[in-house]
């Protein structure tokens, strides 16, 4: 096998890499540059695919959890983020069947969900939100 195919293999790897920014191909793209390495040694073509895929797997298993921390550690909450565990006063009693339910958060007012259907929080409960489902809260009742 001709080093030339290890090297369009890797920059399609980076192209891919590059595009997504996933931390995903990156890997098999230095598998694919220590694979051509071997192929400029001498190695056979199954040599060459063990080393491909071993130096992927070794990349992949010992620096993916620290590129994933440092690189894509920064990434930034959102409002609706911080609001999971807060607590929140029902302004509204909380029923799902009926389709009713209405808490108040920070000053504002969101519709609210119990996660058990045939739950009923009564008005002036306090709830905690567990998840955000489209524009609704989904609570449980404090202490529950």
């Amino acid at each position: 096998m001709e080093p030339m195919y290890w090297l369009i293999l890797f920059i399609i790897l980076l192209i891919i890499e590059l595009l997504t920014m996933g931390l995903t191909t990156i890997w098999f793209a230095g598998g694919a540059m220590a694979a051509m390495a071997a192929n400029l040694l001498g190695a056979n073509i199954w040599v060459q695919m063990i080393v491909f895929l071993a130096i992927s797997f070794v990349l992949l298993m010992f620096t993916r959890p620290f590129a994933a921390k440092y690189i894509n550690g920064g990434k930034v909450k959102t409002n609706l983020d911080e609001l999971i565990g807060k607590e929140a006063v029902v302004i509204e009693p909380i029923d799902n069947l009926n389709g009713t339910g209405r808490v108040l958060l920070k000053g504002l007012e969101w519709t609210a969900r119990t996660e058990k259907a045939d739950m009923i929080i009564e008005k002036e409960s306090i709830v905690d939100i567990l998840k955000i489902e489209g524009v609704k809260l989904i609570v449980k009742e404090k202490g529950e």
